[in-house]
């Protein structure tokens, strides 16, 4: 099954693209706007990011919804974003449990 079938694998997907998406913005865009006077990078990766960003946050809403998470669980989904590698730790963390569900509906 693809990962854009489901709500949690967009999930994962938009949550991966939003981690590299700050990541470049942290540390590409914004050294060539301070050190190279260069800022329509961080306009351009800024933009991007905005775009990921609130789309994370959205697919983490629906997914609440449709899974029935807690609200534990959507804070902390919530909260990985906004730290440099906390989308790809979310992720892990996802595909984890996500095996854990599958292994006991088998």
């Amino acid at each position: 099954m693809s990962l854009l079938q489901s709500t949690v694998g967009r999930l994962r997907v938009a949550g991966c693209l939003e981690g590299v998406s700050f990541l470049i913005l942290l540390g590409i865009a914004m050294p060539l706007k301070y050190l190279a006077g260069r800022p329509e990078a961080v306009r351009v990766a800024g933009m991007a990011h905005g775009i990921l960003f609130m789309t994370y946050v959205a697919l983490v809403l629906v997914a609440r919804r449709e899974q029935r998470w807690p609200a534990r669980t959507t804070a902390w989904l919530l909260a990985a974003a906004f730290l440099p590698f906390g989308p790809f730790v979310a992720d892990a963390r996802l595909l984890r449990e996500s095996g854990k569900i599958t292994a006991r509906v088998k």
